[in-house]
């Protein structure tokens, strides 16, 4: 290996380390803006140097191993229970729990991510409405393909402190998942009875 890429090899270790922390510690969920941010403090030149969201999420997984410890595995144990408790709420969409509290990559500012289903985005609006639920809308965008992108309605409250973040995808959503930001894959969802698992410390996922 040459000297230079060497450097390179080191300065994405660096700034996936730094990126990581500042996931992990301000609440950052935009890879791409932790990474340039990281890039900043480092005093590197955001350019080929910059490591991919997997090696991010590689740096988030060890520095919440390595400074997390019990309170870290409290924190997202009760982030599960939160998630259990708004699942079973949202029944009637056939929710499925996605992102960081799934993972294991929870920091303290993370939310509850949840994919819900209907014919109609009004109907979860409708029902936030009916059960006095305070909310704000939104929207996002997913990759459902390498060409293929969609926007879809975002409602976003807070239970017991705990942000609540309801992305609403149509009936046949179900089938497809978006693709995951961090390697490209379809998203890995979670139905009730895997997060209730989850919740009590089993390891239902494969």
């Amino acid at each position: 290996m040459s000297a230079n890429a060497s450097i390179h090899g080191r300065n994405r270790v660096l700034i996936a380390q730094e990126a990581a922390r500042i996931i992990a510690g301000e609440g950052v969920k935009d890879y791409r803006l932790a990474k340039r941010k990281a890039a900043e403090r480092l005093g590197l030149r955001a350019n080929g140097d910059m490591p991919r969201n997997s090696e991010v999420e590689a740096a988030l997984k060890e520095h919440q191993r390595l400074f997390g410890g019990e309170s870290q595995a409290r924190h997202l144990r009760a982030l599960r229970a939160t998630a259990v408790e708004a699942m079973r709420y949202f029944a009637r969409f056939r929710p499925r729990l996605v992102g960081s509290v799934l993972s294991g990559t929870a920091g303290n500012h993370a939310a509850v991510e949840l994919h819900l289903f209907a014919d109609t985005p009004e109907e979860v609006m409708l029902f936030l409405i009916e059960h006095d639920i305070p909310y704000r809308s939104s929207e996002r965008r997913f990759r459902l393909s390498a060409e293929e992108y969609a926007w879809y309605p975002v409602y976003v409250f807070a239970a017991d402190q705990v942000g609540i973040d309801l992305s609403v995808f149509p009936a046949s959503g179900l089938r497809r998942a978006p693709l995951c930001p961090i390697d490209g894959r379809p998203m890995q969802r979670a139905d009730l009875a895997q997060v209730e698992r989850l919740a009590a410390g089993a390891l239902p996922l494969s």
